[in-house]
């Protein structure tokens, strides 16, 4: 099973497990492959070694504990035996698991708590940014999800001559920040008219986005939309953005439009 950055992007923390068998222990690439993305999106990398003595790996709460992933994603049912999410307040009564990490020794902990402090507030938060008004990480790519959704079921695909808008980027791939823009896929079929319209109806819509993401984080990005036009001829040559509609990896996803150009 190929994994790529796409899919681990949005992980706290990435944990290899090396399983011994016999005298093998198998090797781990200690996030190489990822070091640098890891980096800079502050995930936690841990290898894990259950077999030495010196380690405590719980392995019945993982594997015992109920799998949701059937119930999140219907359709990755059948990777069941592969992947096993666990949420982890409903299987604990209301625990959270906390990962606490000392890189100088090389030690590490994952435990189980409270989601407050001894005091009984909430736990201090970790940077500044949550520290002020700004909203969650999470938020700020699922609010432009939620506006690319938005201009798509608006448009008026016919009127415009589109046949199909996708989504891609960093708000696709759920690793925005607040100065992101929103990475926009239009494949277009009509005239250069048609175009300009839409390019005007976009641009009114980009910066409208752009004025409400600064009254909400505080960036100034006066243009909010970053738009991309490809043909029929782009997509049949693979040529330009058109190699992002139907990837192996990291492919741009498909956004629901309004009325469709026939």
């Amino acid at each position: 099973m190929d994994v790529t950055y796409s899919g681990i992007n949005n992980t706290a923390a990435l944990i290899e497990v090396a399983f011994r068998k016999g005298n093998y222990v198998p090797d781990l690439s200690f996030g190489t492959h990822f070091f640098q993305d890891l980096v800079e999106a502050s995930i936690r990398y841990l290898p894990l070694y259950p077999g030495d003595k010196k380690n405590q790996f719980n392995s019945g709460f993982l594997l015992e504990s109920e799998n949701i992933l059937p119930t999140i994603l219907p359709e990755a049912a059948h990777l069941s035996h592969i992947i096993h999410v666990i949420d982890v307040p409903a299987v604990t009564g209301g625990n959270m698991a906390r990962l606490l990490m000392n890189a100088d020794e090389g030690k590490a902990i994952c435990m189980l708590g409270s989601p407050t402090n001894a005091q009984g507030t909430q736990p201090a938060r970790e940077n500044a940014m949550e520290n002020s008004d700004m909203p969650a990480k999470e938020d700020f790519w699922r609010w432009r999800m939620r506006m690319a959704e938005k201009i798509a079921a608006k448009v008026d695909a016919e009127k415009f001559g589109i046949k199909g808008m996708y989504i891609f980027g960093s708000t696709k791939n759920a690793h925005a920040g607040p100065c992101s823009d929103i990475d926009l896929l239009v494949h277009i079929c009509g005239t250069p008219t048609q175009r300009e319209e839409l390019t005007q109806w976009l641009d009114g819509w980009s910066l409208a986005l752009g004025e409400t993401n600064y009254l909400r984080t505080g960036c100034r990005t006066e243009h909010l939309l970053d738009v991309h036009f490809v043909t029929d001829e782009d997509i049949a040559k693979r040529t330009s953005y058109a190699v992002k509609i139907g990837a192996v990896s990291d492919a741009a996803r498909p956004l629901k439009m309004g009325k469709k150009k026939r």
